[in-house]
């Protein structure tokens, strides 16, 4: 990036998050000085970590705990010079997960395309077959998606005319015509299968009847790649790459907050921070904001310098919004394993309470259908002896409105506090935990207003954006200002979208605009 003798080009990145730390290394490693400012005290982002004083041995992730797509992160790691092996301890999570549906008895999902293809049919006469068929186009789909469409900055038509896509036009027409949940409907019957292969939804922070049936493709992540759990949790990961990063030459600056983004004339020269009360200017060749694009653009940015002003956000969808309840409990529940969904007998109102506006039945907007993690089935170290850690995660409206949760010494709102009690009395009901409620030894929560407080997410949504079909690729926005060339965009909120891998790759995608690769596929690939 530099010549001999001359200084580094300076590359300053607002967010200490997954995306803020993987870009910082990506970069460290090609050349660029970098520094990243971080308004919170630790790094980690939204991939957060939770100890409660008085509580030794008791630690939550309050962020993303489904390891998936293992080749993004084993990709990742390679072009750091190292290997997830070296970084990470991965176990191997069989059976992936367990779905209560409604009344019904729990079942065990298997990780390996045949062995769920068993449970289908045990289910659904024919459902097995149609599995193998729905799994296979799933893992078309998913490699056509790395291939040609995740690492890609869409600057040059030339790849998506590609003979690779061309060949599946009509498929993809179909995909991107189609939501999800009717692509899913036509091939299987029972409400539980249905609810197996719609709810991967959730994870793209959407619903499944606004979703592209192209996302069926998340199906070939858990149900044919597997589920894995890194030992030590999602803190783990951001360890690693907060490592690697600082290992790279990496200078980040905590309690820091970028207050605005010097920019004129189409350039940016730096960043102005705030440390104990004190502001500053960073000088910057170049500014990558990881932090929530609608607060990038919107607060840290002048109104003439805005590619995405609020008139672009009152057409977007924002996602889902979450409460987050963290549980210590005392004494062994073997009615959960590691991963585990609680199905609602009424999924549409699940949905429809999320992404529709007020219900006289669910004031406080938020799903029936919930995740509850007990990592503690996994690993020794997030409980003490004879005690199991809860995650639950309750999908809301994405509504700041909604208000704090306890975890972060704010006051929790009855809002908040409504929808913890009913989820724990909801887990003691469906999942036959009688005296759950009297075994809880340490209870927290996290709400909306604590996601738009910590990380400036707009409206308070939990994971981003929602992939809906025009917020899917190239028309969920681009990763570089339309009006400040030197601005560049990282994380959940822009391309290519929510999730982990989603953030390491958009680290690369930044990467990949500096150096002028216009390559569709992962660096080092043979995609043209």
């Amino acid at each position: 990036m530099s010549s001999r003798g001359q200084k580094p080009r300076k590359a300053v990145i607002i967010g200490a998050g997954i995306a803020g730390l993987a870009t910082a290394t990506l970069l460290a490693r090609d050349g660029w000085s970098v520094e990243i400012v971080e308004k919170n005290s630790r790094v980690g982002g939204r991939a957060g970590s939770l100890e409660v004083a008085g509580h030794p041995g008791f630690r939550w992730d309050t962020g993303p705990s489904w390891y998936l797509m293992p080749e993004a992160f084993d990709h990742f790691f390679a072009l750091c010079g190292t290997t997830t092996a070296e970084q990470l301890d991965l176990v191997d999570l069989q059976p992936g997960y367990r779905v209560y549906s409604g009344s019904r008895a729990p079942v065990d999902v298997p990780s390996g395309g045949p062995a769920a293809a068993d449970l289908f049919e045990s289910i659904e006469p024919g459902a097995g077959a149609a599995l193998m068929e729905y799994l296979d186009a799933a893992g078309d789909a998913y490699g056509i998606s790395v291939d040609r469409f995740l690492y890609n900055n869409f600057l040059r038509p030339g790849p998506l005319l590609h003979r690779d896509v061309l060949s599946r036009a009509r498929r993809l027409a179909v995909l991107l015509s189609t939501s999800l949940q009717s692509y899913v409907n036509a091939r299987f019957t029972d409400p539980l299968l249905r609810q197996i292969l719609c709810y991967p939804a959730v994870f793209l922070s959407s619903s499944p009847d606004t979703t592209p049936a192209m996302y069926h493709l998340m199906s070939h992540t858990d149900l044919v790649e597997g589920v894995r759990y890194p030992r030590g949790g999602f803190d783990a990961v951001v360890r690693a790459i907060h490592r690697l990063a600082v290992d790279n030459g990496v200078s980040i600056r905590l309690s820091t907050e970028a207050t605005s983004i010097s920019a004129a004339n189409g350039r940016t020269n730096g960043v102005t921070v705030r440390h104990d009360g004190t502001q500053m200017l960073i000088d910057a060749d170049v500014v990558v904001s990881a932090a929530d694009l609608h607060h990038t653009e919107n607060h840290l940015l002048p109104k003439t310098e805005r590619t995405y002003p609020e008139r672009y956000w009152a057409r977007r969808n924002p996602g889902i919004g979450c409460v987050l309840v963290m549980l210590g409990v005392k004494g062994r529940l073997p009615q959960f394993i590691h991963h585990n969904l609680l199905f609602s007998k009424d999924w549409d109102d699940d949905f429809a309470a999320v992404f529709d506006g007020p219900r006289e039945t669910r004031p406080e907007n938020a799903s029936r259908s919930i995740y509850v993690s007990m990592p503690s089935a996994s690993d020794p170290d997030v409980a003490p002896e004879g005690y199991e850690n809860l995650f639950v995660l309750v999908p809301t409206a994405a509504s700041a409105h909604l208000g704090h949760g306890n975890a972060y010494g704010a006051r929790e709102s009855p809002a908040v506090r409504a929808i913890a009690d009913h989820v724990i009395e909801q887990i003691s009901g469906q999942a036959g935990i009688a005296d759950l409620k009297e075994r809880i030894v340490v209870s927290r929560t996290v709400g909306p207003g604590d996601f738009e407080d910590l990380y400036h997410s707009w409206r308070g949504g939990a994971l981003g954006p929602a992939h809906t079909l025009r917020q899917s690729a190239f028309l969920r926005g681009s990763n570089r200002s339309g009006k400040v060339d030197s601005l560049y965009y990282a994380g959940a909120t822009t391309v290519p979208g929510v999730g982990v891998p989603m953030c390491l790759i958009s680290a690369e995608n930044v990467l990949k605009r500096l150096r002028g690769d216009t390559t569709p596929g992962p660096i080092g690939g043979d995609a043209q």
